[in-house]
This record gives C-alpha cells, structure tokens and sequence, in this order.
C-alpha cells in the first residue's frame, strides 16, 4: 500500500472520531490507519480503479464505494451514516500518476488523458483541442501562475488549427515554442497541473462540497482537508476561515443579518506541512498543505 501524505498528522487530527468520511480513498492508506484505530470508515473515490484498489487493501476494515465527495453532500447514506470526522486528501494519487494510460504524466509520448473519474467526461486532449483562448489563458494564468498565460492559449489554439493535441510531446511542444528551450519539468509540472485542474474542475468541485460536507458532519465534527495547490489551499483556507466568524456581513453593513455566530472554530490557524524526513522519502509531499476544522458542538 502506497504510503499517504501527512498520515501520522491526519490520523492525530482525527483520533477519537469514530465515523470517518474518507473523500478520496485513492489506496486506502489513510483509511488503514483511522480503521486500525477503531474507527468506522466510509471511503468514496471518483476513480473507479482507485475504488478496486482500496478494496482490495483494505478488506473488510472499511467500506468502499464509487463516489465523488462533491456529490457526498446529498448523498442519503453519507447523511445516515453522520460522520464526525471528514477527510479529503486532494490531487493525484501516485498510482494515478505513475499510470502512463491515465495521462498525468508529462513523460514524452503519454496520451494527454488527465480525467480522475475514469473515462467520464472531457480528456486533457479534447479540452486542449477545444477550449476558447480566453479559457486556455485563464487556466494557465489561474493555476499555473504563469505570465506568458496568454502567448501560451494563442500558440495551442495556433498549432490545434493543423493538427489536434493527442500527447503530452504536443503540449510540451507548445510551452517549449513559449517559454522557451530552457524550460523543463518544473514549468512542464505546473502547466499540466494547470490542465489537470480545469479539465476535472477541482477548484469548482472543492468550492461547493466545502459547506455542504460541514453541514453534513456530525456536531463537534471534524473536517481535515490536505491540498497541493495554492488555489486548494486558498478556497479551504477561507472557507475555514469564514466558518470561524460570529458575523460574515459585508463591513459597511450597520445591523448584522447573518448567522451571528461561528461556525466551529480553525484547529489548524496555519497548514501543517510535511516534514524533511517525509520529503525526503516522497517528494511529491512536498508541497501538501494539511487544515482543519471543528464544527461547532
């Protein structure tokens, strides 16, 4: 079992819950762990081989369903089953990554696929060979912080006219013919993360499941949320944020029309970040950002 990012922080975050929620299941590693500490665990994952994965590992320990936690919200048997402890472990599971058929990879000749759920919806291929030039730059601008944004949206939708984006040697081409020849894998990592999230709609997805899953855990309920992007970051950050306010009426406003009491309060004021010894082992941890947030009683 792939090991998971943040565990022995998350497992910390969540002892004592004893209805889990587990988001993004991926390989069952965190899931393991909050099931060998006694507690029930319901995992959901979008990916259905993922799904196959964590069941495969986990066993009996907890149950697995094909699921996406931005649907979680509605869901009846996630509302039945009341977690007190949420967790989400966003962005790409090693196993997905490593995978060349799924098509994260910027490794030369790797169909550009990049869809979390299967085979559902638009691939990286088509939304490159189809998305307006204003969308390309907004993503590459948004997500990538790129400042050649929109040189970058008018040399896909230049060389799309003669020939569609099918691998990840096309698009490596594009930023290359932009960026520059001495552009490498650092650019490359943010600018196809950059697709991944537009083409899966991350930061939407993680916008509108934030309040519904609060509303969802159980009184004194905890949410833990490990991102990977400064986009995930900020909308959980604020959201958290927020929850912790008595009053979210506009400053201007002379009489409070709101809530007028917070919603819980932040267990986390900063992200835990993973350590060295951790980098170390898994580089990709190294830019996990781990939050949390009690509900109120």
């Amino acid at each position: 079992m792939h090991q998971p990012v943040l565990l022995e922080e998350v497992v910390a975050l969540l002892t004592g819950c004893r209805r889990v929620l587990d988001g993004t299941v991926g390989g069952g590693g965190h899931a393991a762990r909050l099931a060998a500490g006694g507690a029930r665990v319901l995992g959901l994952d979008r990916d259905p081989v993922a799904v196959s994965a964590a069941r495969a590992a986990l066993g009996g320990a907890a149950e697995v369903r094909l699921g996406d936690f931005a649907d979680a919200p509605t869901d009846p048997d996630v509302a039945a089953f009341c977690p007190d402890g949420i967790l989400l472990d966003l962005g790409v599971s090693s196993p997905q990554f490593d995978d060349p058929v799924r098509g994260f990879s910027f490794r030369p000749g790797t169909t550009l696929d990049m869809r979390m759920a299967g085979e559902e919806g638009m691939s990286a291929a088509d939304w490159l060979s189809e998305a307006a030039e204003p969308e390309l730059s907004s993503a590459f601008g948004d997500w990538a912080d790129e400042r050649h944004a929109r040189r970058l949206a008018r040399e896909i939708v230049r060389r799309r006219a003669t020939r569609p984006f099918q691998t990840s040697d096309d698009l490596v081409g594009a930023i290359r013919a932009v960026l520059g020849p001495r552009s490498g894998p650092d650019d490359f990592a943010r600018l196809f993360q950059a697709v991944r999230i537009a083409v899966n709609g991350e930061i939407e997805r993680l916008s509108r499941a934030l309040p519904g899953l609060l509303e969802v855990a159980a009184p004194a309920g905890v949410l833990a949320v490990v991102s990977y992007h400064s986009g995930e970051d900020r909308v959980v950050k604020h959201a958290m944020s927020g929850w912790a306010r008595a009053c979210i009426c506009p400053p201007a406003q002379p009489v409070c029309t709101c809530r007028g009491r917070p919603l819980g309060s932040q267990i986390t004021r900063r992200p835990i970040r993973p350590g060295a010894g951790e980098i170390a082992a898994n580089p990709r941890a190294r830019s996990a950002r781990l939050r949390a947030f009690r509900k109120a009683a």
